[in-house]
């Protein structure tokens, strides 16, 4: 939704989603953006490969936990969901 120029995303809906994976360097970024980049679901996401785990957070529409998995299998990764 665009209100006077700015997007507004309804956060009642929205989904936090949390993950231990093996993506550990910026190159392995690059390879799963285009899976992310193109999920509607996926507002927002983010790999801290500075954190021991490597942590994923993912915001998203609905609970996509199965998809994400999924997504990043596609693109050679594992991962783990954090609770």
């Amino acid at each position: 939704m665009t209100t006077n120029g700015f997007n507004y995303v309804n956060k009642v809906n929205m989904e936090v989603l949390v993950y231990k994976t093996n993506i550990n360097q910026k190159y392995d970024i690059d390879q799963v953006r285009p899976y992310f980049d193109d999920h509607s679901d996926i507002l927002k996401w983010h790999v801290d490969i500075e954190d021991r785990d490597k942590v994923l957070r993912v915001e998203a529409h609905s609970d996509i936990s199965g998809k994400i998995e999924h997504l990043l299998q596609k693109a050679g990764y594992l991962c783990d969901e954090l609770e």
